[in-house]
C-alpha cells in the first residue's frame, strides 16, 4: 500500500491511521441529523473537529441510513457548498460524501480534494469527473440501495465478495485514469451486511488492506455497536472506539468517526503500544 494519498493539493501521510471527522449537513442522518443542518452550524463543528484532530473532514448533505429516502441534487448542493467553501483554506482536505455527479462537480469547483461515494462510481459520469479531477476517491461496497440494502442481505462469502467488488471498482477507476495515489477502498460496514456480516469483515479486514489501496473503516456510532452492547445511538461512544482500534489494528488507515477527540485518544495509545510515534496523522501541502 502506497504511504501518500494525494488528494488536490494535500499529501495525505499514511504512516499510521488518520481520523475522518463526520459531519452530517441533514436532518435524517442516523447519529446526528439535524443538529448541524444549517450552515453555520456544520461550519463550526467542522473546525471543531479539526481542533479536536481530524485529518480529513467528510461532509454529506443527503442521508445514506438504512431507509432513508433520497434529497435531490439542487437541495444537496445547497447544504454541502457553502460549507465546503468555508473549508476551502483548511489544513486539511474536505471530502464530499455523496453519489450524485452534479454534487460530486459543484463540491470540488468549491475547493473539495476528495469524494466519498458509497455506490463506488457507478453513476453515469462519475469516473469521468473524478478523473478529470486531482481528487482523492473513496469507494465503497453497498449491498442494495440505504432504502433497501438492510432487507435481508445474504452473502456466500461476504470478504471475498466485497473484495472482488471493491478491485474491480479501483481497477476501473485505473483504467479511467484515476492513480493509485487517489484511490482509497472501504468495506461498507452496515451497508447491506447483517451484524456477523460485519464482523467478518471486521475480522478479516486485513485482507481488504492487502489488495494494496488505503482502506477507510466506518463504524462509529454503527447499529451493529447497539446490537452487541444494547445501547442506544448516543450512547455508542465507548464501543465506537473498541471498533476503531481493531479496524487500526488490522489494516484500517483512516478511520471515519463521530468522536474525534476520544478516538484520538485512544489511538494514541495503540500507536505507542504498536511502536508508531507520535499522535494520529496530518496532512500537509
Amino acid at each position: 500500500m502506497s504511504k501518500v494519498l494525494i488528494a488536490g493539493k494535500f499529501r495525505i501521510n499514511l504512516s499510521r491511521p488518520l481520523l475522518m471527522g463526520v459531519v452530517n449537513v441533514t436532518s435524517d442522518s442516523f447519529s446526528d441529523g439535524g443538529r448541524y443542518l444549517s450552515a453555520d452550524e456544520a461550519i463550526a463543528q467542522a473546525w471543531h473537529l479539526i481542533e479536536a484532530g481530524a485529518a480529513l473532514i467528510d461532509v454529506g448533505g443527503e442521508s445514506s441510513r438504512p431507509g432513508s429516502e433520497g434529497v435531490g441534487a439542487r437541495d444537496e448542493i445547497a447544504r454541502i457548498r457553502p460549507v465546503v467553501y468555508a473549508l476551502r483554506d483548511a489544513n486539511v482536505p474536505v471530502s464530499i460524501d455523496t453519489v450524485k455527479v452534479e454534487v460530486m462537480r459543484a463540491a470540488l469547483d468549491v475547493g473539495a480534494t476528495m469524494i466519498n461515494d458509497i455506490n463506488a462510481l457507478q453513476a453515469p459520469g462519475a469516473v469521468e469527473a473524478i478523473a478529470k479531477s486531482d481528487a482523492a476517491v473513496c469507494l465503497m461496497h453497498m449491498k442494495g440501495t440505504p432504502r433497501t440494502m438492510q432487507v435481508a442481505p445474504q452473502y456466500e462469502d461476504v470478504v471475498d465478495e466485497v473484495k472482488a467488488f471493491l478491485l474491480d471498482r479501483a481497477n476501473v477507476a485505473k483504467a479511467a485514469g484515476i492513480p493509485s495515489e487517489r484511490i482509497v477502498l472501504d468495506p461498507g460496514f452496515g451497508f447491506g451486511k447483517s451484524v456477523e456480516h460485519n464482523l467478518d469483515l471486521l475480522r478479516r479486514l486485513g485482507e481488504i488492506a492487502e489488495l494494496g489501496f488505503p482502506v477507510l473503516a466506518g463504524l462509529s456510532r454503527k447499529s451493529m455497536l447497539g446490537v452487541i452492547t444494547g445501547k442506544s445511538v448516543e450512547d455508542r461512544l465507548h464501543a465506537s472506539i473498541a471498533a476503531a482500534m481493531l479496524a487500526a489494528q488490522r489494516g484500517a488507515a483512516i478511520l471515519r468517526v463521530h468522536d474525534v477527540a476520544a478516538t484520538r485518544d485512544a489511538l494514541a495509545i495503540l500507536n505507542a503500544v504498536l511502536h508508531m510515534p507520535g499522535s494520529p496523522g496530518e496532512a500537509s501541502l
